[in-house]
């Protein structure tokens, strides 16, 4: 049996970017994504604290250094640039994995810069 367990998030993003005329996805900032451990075309759940909005979609890499989190098609819709959202990734794991597995929790300031990166939720 497998359950599904936090795997990383980003915690209080800013959303930057809002385009409604893309393919879909949230892009996001590579060094954000690296401290989180997120991959290209991963699922992610997206919480937006502003609204309530709960919806998942997939990551897209963003420039290194820029700050971007950047809400793409549909989802665009979902929030407003300026709002505070989640980025929560989970991991499907064995019993075993469970207890040995610490997920990545990166906490951002208001620009999307790392302020501090946890291994425990």
């Amino acid at each position: 049996m497998t359950l599904d367990m936090l795997y990383s998030k980003i915690h209080r993003a800013t959303v930057s970017d809002a385009n409604l005329n893309y393919v879909g996805s949230i892009t996001i900032d590579k060094e954000l994504m690296v401290a989180a451990k997120l991959r290209v075309g991963q699922k992610v759940e997206i919480v937006n604290i502003n609204n309530g909005e709960r919806f998942s979609t997939y990551v897209i890499e963003g420039v290194a250094g820029k700050r971007d989190i950047c809400l793409n098609g549909a989802a665009a819709r979902k929030a407003h640039v300026g709002d505070k959202i989640i980025i929560i990734a989970y991991a499907s794991m064995s019993e075993q994995e469970i207890e040995i597995f610490k997920p990545s929790v990166v906490l951002v300031d208001e620009h999307n810069k790392i302020t501090e990166v946890r291994d425990y939720i």
